[in-house]
């Protein structure tokens, strides 16, 4: 069972040019399920049927959190739920269609509905805080700096900043090409404030970072290696800390202020959803919802029977 679950992520890192973060999710998913099934003596995934997944299901929204006491009665979120059943219904397909299963047992599995969570978004202020230089000027107070400029500038997701190389930045035009969810490649402008802020770093930060064996990633830490995703978010909720920003910085604020920011100043929302790199209009219409305010204080100030 093992072998196909392995033959499957092979598939969404080569293939579907899945993201990091979903191919973890969907392996520790079928890695439980796996450990599940050979407790009650399924050896095989062709023995596998719809019930067994149904009640895999059920014990898994009865399962306590592994971190919390076993007297807590906090269970999983359905939103853990929902990447389960993604995770089957992704494998159960895959292997209908590679010819691995006969037929796919989980394309009747329904995926509950998601509650969609409002994205918070730092005020103007906040960001002018954050986005104020701290001293002392050293090479990893400058890569930092660059980092919520260019984080801020342009709404890049935390995986498509650590991923960011050199020959992808196009500084002298003001625009960056990323490469997104999917293995998309997409155009994204870039400010100046922003630009003047990378080639700062560039120019004396970097440098000094570099060692032969760094790889061509723009970002680098101290040791000159990529930035594993814990680090580089302990890195810019450090720079909110010292900013005096008390919120509880996540690591998708700056990519949903920067949409928010633009949507409030009047950006076309298509214009929004390309820059972002979404597939669906839909998932950019959330930012419609947090924009209310505005909304408000345009209507009071412009209406006549305001």
């Amino acid at each position: 069972m093992h072998a196909l679950v392995e033959d499957f992520l092979f598939y969404l890192r080569h293939e579907r040019g899945q993201a990091e973060h979903t191919q973890k999710t969907y392996a520790l998913a079928l890695g439980r399920f796996v450990k599940w099934a050979e407790k009650k003596n399924l050896a095989d995934w062709r023995a596998v049927e719809l019930p067994h997944l149904m009640d895999y299901l059920a014990h898994e929204r009865q399962r306590g959190l592994k971190h919390e006491e076993k007297t807590s009665t906090r269970r999983l979120t359905a939103a853990s739920i929902y990447s389960e059943i993604a995770a089957f219904r992704a494998f159960f397909k895959f292997c209908e269609l590679e010819k691995h299963l006969p037929v796919n047992v989980a394309e009747n599995l329904s995926l509950p509905s998601r509650w969609k969570h409002l994205p918070r978004a730092l005020t103007a202020e906040d960001i002018e805080r954050l986005l104020r230089p701290i001293p002392p000027e050293t090479p990893a107070a400058l890569c930092v700096q660059a980092i919520v400029e260019l984080a801020y500038a342009s709404g890049l997701r935390l995986a498509e900043l650590r991923g960011l190389r050199i020959e992808q930045l196009h500084l002298e035009a003001g625009f960056v090409n990323v490469i997104g969810k999917g293995n998309k490649e997409r155009v994204v402008p870039v400010g100046r404030v922003a630009v003047a802020a990378i080639e700062r770093y560039l120019a004396a930060g970097r440098p000094k970072l570099v060692t032969p064996k760094s790889p061509g990633n723009v970002f680098l830490t101290k040791r000159g290696t990529p930035f594993a995703q814990t680090t580089m978010w302990a890195r810019i909720k450090k720079r909110a800390r010292l900013a005096g920003i008390e919120k509880n910085i996540t690591p998708h604020m700056l990519r949903h202020s920067f949409a928010t920011h633009l949507l409030e100043h009047g950006a076309d929302l298509r214009v929004i959803q390309e820059m972002l790199g979404h597939a669906s209009i839909s998932t950019t219409e959330v930012y419609t919802h947090v924009t209310g305010g505005r909304l408000r204080e345009v209507h009071r100030k412009f209406h006549p029977r305001k």
